[in-house]
């Protein structure tokens, strides 16, 4: 057995856990939603985001404005 052929194994592994490790931490922290924008590395996985208003939103037409009661009566 070659020793230095198990050590260089042995640490590409590690350097391959410790990103696993890394990226798992990214993973947990971003569950939780704070306030301001997500990250770049997150909003990268995301779906593209649609402008404008959402269907069916529309404004709607509202009946008469309710006559000023207190200003038609005469003195």
């Amino acid at each position: 057995m070659d020793v230095s052929k198990i050590l260089a194994e042995l640490k590409a592994e590690r350097e391959q856990i410790e990103e696993a490790i890394v990226s798992l931490e990214r993973l947990a922290r971003g569950r939780t939603r704070g306030p301001g924008r997500p990250p770049s590395w997150m909003t990268d996985a995301t779906a593209p985001k649609r402008r404008g208003r959402p269907p069916g939103s529309k404004n709607k037409v509202q009946g008469p404005a309710p006559s000023n009661v207190a200003g038609a009566t005469a003195h």
